[in-house]
């Protein structure tokens, strides 16, 4: 495993963490995604689940957990 894939794997593994954790402080679907997209992060669904996307390249971060898909 590369530097860049361990960079990465720590990377999407903070990210997933931060959404699981501001979902427990959030009050509703709509606060939860108000509060990732000012950490910069979105939340795309898709057939095949749902997916932390960065919002300003674009780009799939993780695919949630499934406890959060379709909250």
């Amino acid at each position: 495993m590369s530097f860049a894939q361990r960079h990465s794997n720590s990377f999407a593994a903070q990210a997933i963490k931060l959404a699981v954790e501001e979902r427990r402080r959030a009050l509703s679907t709509r606060e939860w995604r108000h509060r990732l997209a000012g950490y910069g992060y979105g939340v795309k669904e898709t057939a095949h689940g749902a997916y932390l996307t960065d919002l300003i390249g674009g780009s799939d971060v993780a695919i949630l957990p499934a406890d959060l898909r379709s909250v």
